[in-house]
C-alpha cells in the first residue's frame, strides 16, 4: 500500500480549517509536494473561498470551504477544538482505511473511539510505531517542547524532580476571542496561569514515565502568557552530578537521527524557530543544578508542522517533506 501512495499525491482532508491551526495546515499542505489538499470543512464558513478566513491565502488557492465531508481521502487532518474530535468521529462514519491525524487533546492520554487506537505523535519519542500507526494524537504545544527538553534525560534515567516555566504566544490561545487574547489587554503584559494545573502535564508525565519507568510524575510547571503572537519558550530545571559536556553529549546522541530537534551550543533565541518546524535546545548548568531552554513554534512544531512531519511518517515519506521552512529570524 506504501508504494502504491508514494508513486502518487496523498490526498489530504481537512476537518476545521477556520482557526489558526487549520490555517497553518493548509498553508503546509498547498505547498506540500507530496499532498493533494481535497476539502477543508467548516460548518461556519461552507461556501466561503480560504481567503475570507485566511487571507494570506488570496491568490494561493481557489479551494473553499465545504460542510460536505469527501470521504475518498487517504488521511483527515483534525483541527477541532478539544472535544470536538470525539464527537467528530462518533457522528461520521470515517472508513477504517482513511488515516486520522488529530490535533486536539482528545486522544493523547490513550482514549479510542469507533476502534481507533491513537498513538501518541512525538516522532522524537514515537518514530517507530507513528510509521505503522492508522490514527494520530498529535502532541500539545507546551507538552512539545517540555518533552524535547527532558526526553533525553529520562532515556538514561536521570529525571527526579522538574521544575519548568514557560511563555506562549497569544495564538495558543486560538482563534476565538477572549479578555486574555485582547490587543490591549496581552500588548506590554505578561501573566501566569494555570499554575500547576496545565493540561498538558499528563501527556508529558505519561511520556517521561514510557522512558523512564521510574519517574515519579513530579513535574512542576508554571505557564505564562506572552506579549507576542507565536512562539513556545520553556525552561527546565533538574538536580544533576552529571558534567555540562556529558549532558551536551547525550541530547546531541539522542537527537541525532531526529531532524528538526537541535542542540544548540550557544543560547537560543525565540524567533529564529518561529515560522519552522524546529526545535532549539540549549544546556546551562551551574553547580548540580541543569537548566534546560527549549523553545518551539506553537503552530508548526507544536500543532500543524508536526501533524504534517507525522504524515510524513505514516506514509512512508522524508518526515522534512513540506516542512523546509524560513525561520522570521528578523
Amino acid at each position: 500500500m506504501f508504494a502504491a501512495i508514494m508513486n502518487k499525491k496523498i490526498k489530504v482532508g481537512v476537518i476545521g480549517g477556520a482557526g489558526y491551526t487549520g490555517g497553518e495546515t493548509i498553508r503546509l499542505l498547498l505547498n506540500h509536494p507530496q499532498a493533494n489538499l481535497v476539502f477543508i470543512h467548516s460548518r461556519s464558513h461552507a461556501g466561503e473561498p480560504l481567503y475570507a478566513v485566511h487571507a494570506d491565502l488570496q491568490g494561493e488557492t481557489d479551494l473553499k470551504f465545504s460542510e460536505t465531508i469527501v470521504h475518498d481521502v487517504d488521511v483527515l487532518i483534525i483541527c477541532l477544538g478539544h472535544g470536538e474530535s470525539k464527537k467528530f468521529l462518533l457522528e461520521h462514519s470515517i472508513n477504517p482505511q482513511i488515516r486520522v491525524i488529530d490535533l486536539s487533546h482528545d486522544f493523547r492520554l490513550g482514549d479510542s473511539v469507533e476502534g481507533r487506537n491513537f498513538i501518541y505523535g512525538l516522532p522524537e519519542l514515537n518514530r517507530e510505531k507513528i510509521r505503522t500507526s492508522n490514527s494520530i494524537a498529535n502532541p500539545g504545544c507546551f507538552a512539545t517542547a517540555i518533552q524535547l527538553g527532558l526526553l533525553p534525560l529520562a532515556s538514561k534515567g536521570l529525571l527526579q524532580e522538574v521544575y519548568t516555566t514557560g511563555i506562549t504566544g497569544s495564538t495558543g490561545a486560538g482563534q476565538k476571542l477572549q479578555e486574555t487574547t485582547h490587543f490591549t489587554w496581552r500588548a506590554n503584559n505578561i501573566s501566569p496561569y494555570k499554575t500547576l494545573t496545565h493540561q498538558h502535564v499528563a501527556e508529558v508525565n505519561q511520556s517521561l514515565k514510557q522512558m523512564q519507568s521510574s519517574f515519579n510524575g513530579q513535574l512542576h510547571f508554571v505557564p505564562w502568557r506572552g506579549d507576542f503572537t507565536r512562539g513556545i519558550f520553556v525552561s527546565s530545571t533538574i538536580t544533576t552530578g552529571k558534567s555540562l559536556d556529558e549532558l551536551v553529549s547525550l541530547y546531541r546522541q539522542y537527537y541525532s537521527n531526529h531532524p528538526f530537534t537541535i542542540v544548540s551550543d550557544s543560547s537560543i533565541d525565540l524567533k529564529t524557530v518561529v515560522n519552522t518546524n524546529k526545535c532549539l535546545i540549549a544546556l546551562e548548568k551551574v553547580g548540580d543544578k541543569l537548566v534546560v531552554h527549549s523553545a518551539i513554534d506553537n503552530l508548526l512544531k507544536g500543532a500543524s508542522g508536526q501533524a504534517i512531519q507525522n504524515m510524513n511518517l505514516m506514509f512512508g515519506l522524508d518526515e522534512r517533506n513540506g516542512l523546509q521552512l524560513k525561520p522570521i529570524a528578523f
